[in-house]
């Protein structure tokens, strides 16, 4: 039987997690720093909580992977964490205000597939419960860019508010009935040409004057502040102005934190449970056009998952780790192959003292392993060479007696003998 994967999955090989790690790695310390603590999930879920109406909508339905388990109850793959995060906050509903919480996990999509984009892909979110001021959006953002910063990506942030969005399109004529299904048209403008938008819009029943109208009040202005402005002149309903309130308060805070972002009131993200501010990050001159974290304010989802009076404002943040890797992966000409940092070879009968190195160099945590395939000499620096290790540990007869090993940096190809109590400094420098 010929081995293949199913679609829209891949293998992650080592040199890829090594790489991964590093991007996840960044983003939980950040999350940290900033007070959040991690949480866990299952990956599956009952499908009537991730079909609820208050979840993801039609829209994310379509992509869910469905089953039943053998009592026949009807299960499903979770397809993003903030659902799940909901439900486990209505399932505990005495967990003290405000909660910040971080998860890292697996999410299943039966979408199409493209450039940094699968199946099976991993997501690290990070969410707050409890808190209306505009201050957690702004130390979101700020989590972003300080992660991307880190990893020397070049990004910019678009963040909008979906009332101020959902403002201009009910302002223009159309009722509130169909205003969600002309936001997810508006949703694809970075993905199809104005001219199919207008096409679209129209076959919804928006007529060219009206969708000209759309058009004139989501397009940015020279600045954030420009931007807003112009919309204070235009939207005259309450919804409309708190959400303009909203994106004041947000852009006072980012402008204190040193965050830079873009206004953009034609940002949308599709997903129905959005009830406020929504942002996306993307890479610049990138052939990757999918967004690489985003998220938003849902402030009623929790609460009509309890069915009860009590608030639960909430916003949530995810990066999309496998797209960050796809893009970090473009722009390494070579991935590290290995998270050892040294390689230690006994020559003759000193593998006593080998071990003895080798016992001491990972208490004082330094990544290494040994030659006990009882390779060559040549055949062990070859495998080492193979890896890129950066450093090869001989201990011979001599060696052994003085306390003393041979270190060869398999990068210069420098050979020094040194004592064993310097073998660290020598690693890490």
């Amino acid at each position: 039987m010929e081995m293949m994967l199913a679609k829209g999955v891949k293998d992650t090989s080592p040199e890829e997690k090594i790489l991964k790690n590093k991007i996840m790695n960044a983003i939980v310390k950040n999350f940290e720093l900033n007070g959040y603590n991690p949480l866990q999930t299952p990956t599956i879920e009952r499908f009537d909580v991730l079909s609820s109406k208050y979840a993801g909508g039609a829209e994310i339905l379509k992509e869910t992977f469905k089953f039943n388990d053998q009592g026949d109850r009807e299960l499903c793959l979770r397809y993003d964490l903030t659902v799940p995060f909901a439900r486990y906050i209505s399932m505990n509903p005495t967990i003290k205000m405000p909660f910040k919480r971080y998860q890292v996990g697996q999410v299943f999509r039966d979408g199409p597939i493209k450039l940094g984009r699968l199946r099976e892909f991993t997501q690290c979110d990070a969410d707050v419960v409890g808190i209306k001021d505009m201050f957690a959006e702004a130390e979101l953002l700020g989590i972003a860019q300080a992660v991307f910063t880190e990893l020397k990506l070049n990004t910019y942030t678009e963040v909008n508010n979906r009332k101020i969005l959902d403002a201009i399109v009910e302002e223009s004529g159309v009722s509130k009935e169909k205003v969600q299904d002309i936001i997810l048209t508006i949703d694809k403008m970075k993905k199809i040409s104005k001219e199919d938008i207008y096409k679209e819009l129209k076959e919804k029943g928006i007529d060219e004057k009206n969708a000209n109208k759309i058009f004139t009040l989501i397009e940015t202005k020279e600045t954030n502040e420009e931007t807003l402005k112009f919309l204070q002149e235009k939207i005259n309903s309450e919804k409309g102005k708190e959400g303009l309130k909203e994106m004041k308060e947000l852009l006072d805070y980012v402008n204190k934190l040193g965050v830079k972002i873009i206004f953009d009131p034609s940002l949308a993200r599709g997903l129905t449970y959005y009830t406020g501010t929504v942002f996306e990050v993307y890479l610049e001159k990138s052939k990757i056009r999918s967004s690489i974290g985003a998220g938003g304010r849902y402030d009623n989802m929790i609460k009509d998952f309890i069915n009860n009076n009590q608030e639960y404002p909430a916003v949530g943040f995810s990066f999309g780790i496998d797209v960050i890797f796809t893009a970090m992966k473009q722009e390494q000409k070579e991935l590290e192959k290995t998270v050892v940092k040294a390689f230690i070879i006994p020559i003759g009968n000193n593998k006593d003292a080998a071990i003895k190195t080798l016992t001491e160099l990972r208490k004082q945590k330094i990544n290494c392993e040994m030659n006990i395939a009882k390779k060559s000499i040549s055949k062990a620096l070859d495998y080492a060479s193979s890896y890129n290790i950066p450093f090869c540990i001989l201990i011979g007869d001599d060696e052994a007696k003085e306390g003393k090993v041979k270190l060869k940096n398999m990068l210069t190809g420098e050979e020094k003998t040194i004592e064993n109590k310097n073998l660290k400094k020598e690693i890490i420098q």
